[in-house]
């Protein structure tokens, strides 16, 4: 379990303290031996004798967060009158809402937004169905979908557990994009059932962000969904972490000067991502890819017990048939991308790649090797954490994509839109800015949306994937990401 303190971890004590020199002195001490990162301190309350605080503390497990406000209590005259955690607290009541868009404040209000005027908007879109974009939410919202079963790195936990992921989600969508998402977590996981309900509930979204769907199902799921629709439908866990990383590998192989080529890279993890990851950079000329799962190498000399997607990988990489674990296969390579699971690594196997090494450990909570660890033998390292530099974050990605495939109105998302997102992401980190601590921008940083929008657009008319110009793509950006 991550032991770093982390805002994910942290609570809000509410304590009355003796109004005496040194005592608050003692809180501090004891939150600091117990783990916990003190942080804001706020005066709620004075009386003769004592004074009751709001204590904002940091801790890196729930284990933590109980040791922390045993040991306040503990401390002579302090008394406890509280403790709430913070991300729960968050989460209360739900994190999202629908707002009207129009003022409903008079019976003209009520007549143009409901019956009788809406029949007239309601006859004018069966005439020409097109115009749904234009009189309806679907030209700005996408619909969330999930059936619970590969949540975070929690596993299958069910659409009501699910729930929170999703709302989070359309949080970003909202504030880094300004599109509309909606969560839609389903109680199935039949592949017939989860197609057929997405189908009918299709027409009041301009767009389907597949969510925290479990291998192999998920590949089939998005396969036939795109087949079937007429929108953009689209894995964020494959293909918004396979983007992200491409961006990151752009500008860190600028630094190590070497061309894309000529790398060999070991990807561990064949499922959602892994797959994703090796397509996008097979696609962008990585010839000599080698992909690993728990069992090893994956090579077409043998393909037995592998599902079609990993048979698919078994016959377009590892060019060279390399056999054994990872650990064998890491050897000579100048990038190992890792969507695999927790202290997979260790030094001994980052000694063994070649000079100015690579390492993109993304497993979550806890990476394949800790950058700590690696950080004497590696020239560049990125992780999928928050707390350390060059975070592979999805969210530099399906913001701006969904925003540019929303106001083109594109049918689909191809490679090529993938790729020209990538590259808009890697190339908001200026020339000049480019350092090992520094490869991908800031999940804030406010140019990220507009360029990954701009780029997409005219990917998906270059490509016939688009159906308009997008011209009015920063309309709907938040304010700061123009």
């Amino acid at each position: 379990m991550n032991e770093t303190p982390t805002a994910s971890y942290s609570l809000t004590i509410r304590a009355r303290i003796p109004d005496q020199p040194g005592m608050f002195a003692q809180v501090a001490q004891v939150i600091g031996e117990s783990g916990g990162n003190l942080g804001a301190i706020d005066l709620v309350d004075v009386k003769q004798g004592y004074k009751v605080r709001d204590i904002t503390v940091s801790v890196g497990n729930e284990e933590q967060e109980s040791a922390v406000a045993e040991a306040i209590r503990k401390v002579p005259g302090v008394y406890v009158l509280s403790v709430s955690d913070r991300t729960f607290h968050l989460h209360e009541g739900g994190k999202i809402e629908v707002r009207c868009k129009r003022p409903l404040k008079t019976r003209d209000d009520l007549s143009m937004a409901y019956t009788p005027g809406v029949a007239r908007v309601c006859n004018a879109i069966a005439r020409n169905p097109d115009e749904v974009y234009r009189l309806t939410i679907k030209s700005n919202t996408i619909a969330i979908v999930t059936d619970g079963t590969a949540i975070l790195g929690l596993g299958d936990l069910g659409p009501e557990a699910a729930l929170p992921v999703m709302e989070g989600k359309a949080m970003l969508f909202k504030e880094f994009g300004g599109v509309d998402a909606f969560p839609i977590c389903l109680n199935t996981k039949d592949v017939d059932e989860i197609v057929r309900t997405v189908k009918n509930i299709a027409p009041v979204f301009g767009g389907i962000n597949l969510e925290d769907i479990s291998g192999p199902r998920c590949f089939e799921v998005e396969q036939r969904l795109q087949n079937e629709l007429d929108i953009p439908v689209f894995h964020d866990d494959q293909h918004g972490t396979a983007v992200v990383a491409l961006a990151a590998l752009i500008n860190a192989l600028k630094i190590v000067d070497k061309p894309l080529d000529r790398i060999k890279v070991v990807i561990c993890g064949a499922g959602a991502a892994g797959t994703a990851i090796t397509k996008i950079l097979l696609h962008e000329g990585v010839s000599n890819l080698v992909v690993c799962d728990i069992k090893g190498v994956l090579s077409h000399r043998n393909t037995a017990g592998l599902n079609p997607m990993q048979r698919w990988l078994a016959e377009n990489t590892n060019p060279n048939l390399e056999e054994g674990s990872v650990h064998e296969a890491i050897a000579g390579a100048d990038v190992f991308i890792g969507v695999s699971a927790a202290n997979l690594l260790t030094v001994n196997d980052i000694r063994r790649m070649n000079r100015d090494a690579i390492v993109f450990a993304l497993a979550n909570p806890v990476p394949e090797i800790m950058p700590e660890v690696a950080a004497p033998f590696v020239r560049v390292m990125a992780t999928g954490r928050s707390d350390y530099p060059n975070q592979i974050n999805n969210v530099l990605c399906f913001p701006g994509l969904f925003r540019g495939v929303l106001d083109c109105r594109a049918r689909s998302i191809n490679e090529e839109m993938k790729i020209a997102a990538a590259h808009a992401i890697a190339q908001t980190v200026g020339e000049n800015e480019i350092s090992e601590d520094y490869i991908i921008p800031s999940v804030f940083n406010k140019k990220a949306v507009s360029a990954v929008s701009r780029a997409v657009i005219q990917a998906a008319i270059l490509t016939g994937a688009g159906r308009e110009t997008g011209e009015s793509s920063n309309e709907a950006l938040p304010a700061y990401a123009e």
